[in-house]
């Protein structure tokens, strides 16, 4: 008697599953919504971030070139040197 009942609410949930499968009804997630890509826009910013990186790449070359880079060597700290 009580496999005759769990059985019963078993099959009228499969048919509420199916059923509502079936009529289409609104599903918990919400559909994804296509958005077109702005290429023109993406390439844009990509030219002026390259732009601003050449600006840049000049000064640091114009510092090169000029001879007044200086570059200083710390001294190894005796305590760091023999640790690994």
């Amino acid at each position: 008697m009580k496999n005759a009942k769990l059985l019963t609410v078993i099959v009228i949930l499969q048919g509420l599953i199916l059923a509502g499968q079936w009529l289409g009804a609104p599903s918990v997630v919400s559909q994804a919504q296509a958005q077109i890509p702005d290429a023109g826009g993406q390439r844009q910013e990509i030219i002026s971030h390259l732009k601003s990186m050449n600006e840049k790449m000049d000064r640091l070359i114009a510092i090169f070139e000029s001879g007044k880079l200086e570059v200083r060597v710390a001294p190894a700290d005796d305590n760091k040197a023999g640790r690994r």
